[in-house]
């Protein structure tokens, strides 16, 4: 009898029943004297004792500001110490931080500020085009329960710093005291294709779990040294890295404020990193400097690779040349906290490379049709789905929306289409919006893209569905050339194909890119690039 697509993580390890706040301090009491946080454009550091220090400041300077339990506090900023910072405390009173996407420009900026109903803002004074102060101005009357804005490297955030001393230093404690691991701590809004995106509610004993089960699969303690170039403002960065480094005493590094290739591997060189992250066009910037050999990058044995699927190639190189012979993939949402699938330390590079791994402890996972809800059996593709302590709380004031995401039985629908093997490891074959329907052919976009980036003149490729009058729909490759002055003709490309792929897979249409549009996560915006080329030339 053919096996399911079901299966759970066991493990004889429980989890953590601990807040944020608590969490932090069993790291303080551990190692006082490890570094914690360091920030090289500054040339900041903390200890994990000095660290507990600096976020009960900001945690008195919160108080101070009448912020209490429940309410939420919005982080509008690029990576830096003080949103670390303001991340811990607000977890140790109990307030519920909401992370805003640097790129946000005034409408989504009033949208998120409203829809949540954030009360004390604190923000970058300006990053690349954006004065955010100028923005903050422009829709506060709009936003009525906007009490106070306090910026970062202003006057103003000194003034919340030291505004704690007027607040018993018992003020905390007794807070904490109060709290439990299943409060909501964090509010993250997830992109939206089509209206206004969605408040993906986080609690204490989500994002804590999650970010110590990531951590501990790849081998994490206090001996090591994670290197985010990723954005603080996504589950990537505040979970799977700040969360994931603390919750084992290791050490957070932020190389720049926004992701910057060179900045990052001087600062796995200079900081000695074990650990560095980022989305496979991350790793693809690093590899291509010009004087990448130059780097030192010895230090490192693992990191993450998520948001999208890695090519084999690169993987090669990232294990081979940046000594990251550990190196995991993890595959999750934001309403999954985000992380329900990862590989282990000693997968081979088939498994690397064509799966996002197997499940993490305390989770189940199952693949069912999409039109039934059947599980479905293993090697069937069909809608992902997830369930366990890592699920949302729900979205912020929109049952309706959560009822759509998260069935009865509490189980997450993800809309990725995916395949479970027989050792349990998962395939994502694509989004269900993303698949292309060609002449009544299922067509995977993921499998084509895979395919075409071993074509010697591709450096990267997104393959999309754009109408056809005959087909229904037909293959796009945008493609990203190796050499710009010698892109791949359409006759190429369909050659290299031909001996390989079905007939339908192979795509009657190429446009020649210098970039992808990308969200501030650093994922490919496919349905802006079906929406730019819908007319096929």
């Amino acid at each position: 009898m053919t096996a399911l697509s079901y299966t759970h993580g066991t493990s004889t390890t429980p989890l953590l029943g601990d807040t944020i706040g608590a969490n932090l301090d069993r790291a303080i009491a551990a190692y006082p004297e490890r570094d914690a946080l360091v920030d090289v454009p500054s040339g900041r550091r903390w200890t994990y004792a000095e660290f507990g220090a600096a976020v009960d400041e900001v945690a008195l300077g919160l108080l101070a500001k009448g912020v209490r339990k429940g309410d939420r506090v919005g982080i509008w900023a690029v990576n830096c110490p003080e949103w670390v910072l303001v991340q811990y405390a607000t977890a140790r009173i109990g307030a519920i931080m909401v992370n805003i996407n640097p790129a946000y420009r005034a409408h989504e900026l009033e949208y998120v500020l409203q829809q949540s109903g954030i009360s004390l803002l604190v923000a970058s004074l300006s990053h690349r085009t954006s004065d955010y102060r100028a923005l903050v101005d422009q829709v506060r009357g709009r936003c009525p329960e906007l009490r106070e804005t306090v910026y970062i490297g202003d006057p103003s955030w000194e003034a919340l710093t030291a505004g704690g001393a007027s607040v018993p230093h018992t003020e905390p404690a007794a807070v904490a005291a109060e709290l439990s691991c299943d409060d909501p701590v964090n509010i993250q809004y997830t992109s939206g294709t089509t209206g206004f995106p969605k408040g993906a509610t986080l609690s204490h004993h989500n994002i804590l779990n999650n970010g110590y089960w990531v951590g501990r699969t790849i081998g994490y303690s206090e001996q090591d040294r994670v290197c985010l170039p990723v954005p603080f403002y996504h589950c990537f960065g505040m979970v799977m890295g700040n969360l994931g480094a603390t919750s084992h005493g290791a050490c957070i590094v932020i190389p720049a404020p926004s992701f910057d290739p060179r900045a990052t591997l001087e600062a796995v060189q200079r900081e000695q990193c074990t650990s560095l992250y980022g989305v496979p066009t991350m790793f693809i910037a690093e590899l291509n400097l010009p004087d990448f050999a130059m780097f030192d990058l010895s230090s490192l044995r693992t990191g993450i690779m998520a948001g999208s699927p890695c090519p084999v190639e690169v993987m090669k190189r990232v294990v081979a040349e940046m000594h990251m012979e550990e190196v995991s993939i993890c595959y999750g949402m934001t309403e999954t906290s985000p992380v329900s699938l990862q590989t282990r330390m000693d997968d081979d590079l088939e498994h690397r490379t064509g799966t996002v791994g197997r499940v993490l402890p305390h989770i189940e996972v199952k693949i069912v049709d999409p039109a039934t809800g059947v599980t479905l059996p293993r090697g069937a593709a069909g809608e992902l789905c997830t369930r366990g302590y890592s699920v949302m709380l729900g979205y912020w004031n929109e049952p309706a929306k959560t009822a759509e995401a998260v069935d009865p039985g509490r189980w997450m629908h993800t809309g990725d289409l995916a395949t479970m093997r027989e050792d349990g490891y998962v395939e994502i074959v694509g989004r269900i919006k993303d698949m292309i329907i060609r002449g009544g052919e299922n067509v995977y976009p993921r499998e084509i893209e895979e395919f075409l980036y071993a074509h010697p003149k591709i450096a990267d490729v997104q393959v999309v569905g754009i109408p056809h009058e005959r087909y229904g729909e037909e293959v796009l490759a945008c493609v990203i050339p190796r050499d710009p002055a010698d892109p791949p003709t359409l006759e190429e490309l369909r050659a290299f194909c031909a001996e390989r792929l079905a007939h339908y897979k192979i795509p009657s249409r190429v446009r020649i890119l210098d970039s992808f549009p990308m969200t501030v996560s650093g994922k490919v915006r496919k349905v802006e690039l079906r929406e730019s080329y819908a007319d096929g030339v």
